[in-house]
């Protein structure tokens, strides 16, 4: 393991599409989402101890989810988990760790990856991860980890990768977010596309010139006194500070604008599993293609669904095709399979009716 490597685990969403699973209170991160005994983060916490050591491991997350950090992950000291007093997107949060990593140690490679994946080939995801630190290290580069595509997928940003600088490293030539199905299958057909996996890897003064020279409004407001990092003063000032930068994501404020933005093909078994769809595209399925999970559950003439349940509740299904059953106790939502970019949107509705109770 290398001491300059070091990994930050961006875990302050809501995964408002895993609704009614995932709620303001206990987000999906926190789940045991796949029925294996251990919640997301816990998997993915997991995953990075092979590749640095277990302190050099930061969690950002959102204020109100410190006390279930410590709790699914109680090795980590209160100094390895960022909090945020606001939700900014994902710039201003690379950036406070950045700064906070840069007072740690000025030669660090830094990854950042969200909590909620599903990686099923770990050792190809860490000879990968390997390969991009290395690459970091030795160049003024932004990495990102870009997905071969095996669909069309719409739901996805997309990256184009040009010419090979170094052995399956590319430099990018752009992004494109979230196409629509034409485009998506012209993008396979092309064959130099891949998916926005969402991971970054560069070393801590390869993106804080970045953000200097891209993003400089956070830029300043997060670097206005570096003295603070790793000090009693740090949450203050973060606390103070942080809710005024602009709310933007890393990819529309710096990979969008750099020129020294790379990537590396990748294949290592990926979903952000970001729906309940993709939640059944990724589980094991039954003869009838349906993902089961609940200990009472009887299916008659139901195919291609995805049931979650409690494990000693009796739930009776008949005559359901492409549809996801949740029961959470409180709610129970049946929704079509198709529907289900719906879900997010359904959820401000079911608050101005109900209010926050079942948020």
């Amino acid at each position: 393991m290398n001491k300059n490597t070091y990994v930050a685990i961006m875990a302050g969403g809501i995964g408002s599409r895993f609704w009614p699973a995932s709620r303001v209170q206990r987000p999906k991160q926190f789940l045991d989402i796949l029925g294996v005994g251990k919640s997301l983060i816990q998997l993915t916490c997991e995953r990075f101890l092979h590749i640095c050591p277990k302190e050099n491991i930061l969690i950002v997350t959102n204020a109100i989810y410190k006390d279930l950090v410590k709790k699914h992950l109680p090795f980590l000291s209160d100094n390895q988990i960022l909090c945020e007093p606001s939700r900014n997107n994902t710039a201003p949060c690379v950036a406070y760790t950045c700064f906070k990593v840069k007072e740690m140690n000025p030669d660090a490679n830094i990854i950042i990856a969200p909590s909620d994946h599903v990686i099923l080939n770990e050792r190809n995801f860490a000879q990968t991860v390997e390969k991009g630190v290395n690459f970091v290290a030795q160049h003024n580069a932004l990495l990102t980890l870009g997905i071969s595509p095996s669909r069309p997928d719409t739901g996805y940003g997309y990256i184009k990768f040009g010419k090979a600088v170094e052995e399956n490293t590319h430099q990018v030539e752009r992004f494109t977010e979230k196409p629509d199905l034409e485009t998506a299958q012209s993008f396979l057909t092309d064959g130099n596309y891949l998916w926005n996996a969402g991971i970054f890897i560069w070393n801590v003064n390869s993106i804080l010139t970045a953000f200097e020279n891209h993003a400089n409004e956070i830029y300043t407001i997060l670097g206005a006194d570096r003295s603070v990092y790793n000090t009693s003063k740090e949450q203050d000032f973060i606390n103070k500070h942080y809710p005024t930068t602009p709310n933007i994501s890393i990819d529309y404020a710096i990979m969008e604008k750099a020129d020294n933005v790379f990537t590396i093909p990748s294949e290592f078994g990926w979903s952000d599993l970001g729906t309940w769809a993709s939640l059944h595209a990724e589980n094991p399925k039954d003869e009838y293609q349906n993902v089961i999970n609940g200990d009472q559950v009887m299916a008659f003439d139901v195919e291609n669904c995805l049931v979650r349940a409690p494990k000693d509740k009796l739930v009776v299904l008949k005559d359901l095709k492409d549809y996801i059953v949740v029961d959470e106790g409180d709610v129970l939502l049946v929704f079509p399979k198709s529907k289900e970019q719906e879900i997010k949107a359904l959820t401000n509705t079911i608050k101005a009716a109900k209010g926050d109770q079942f948020m």
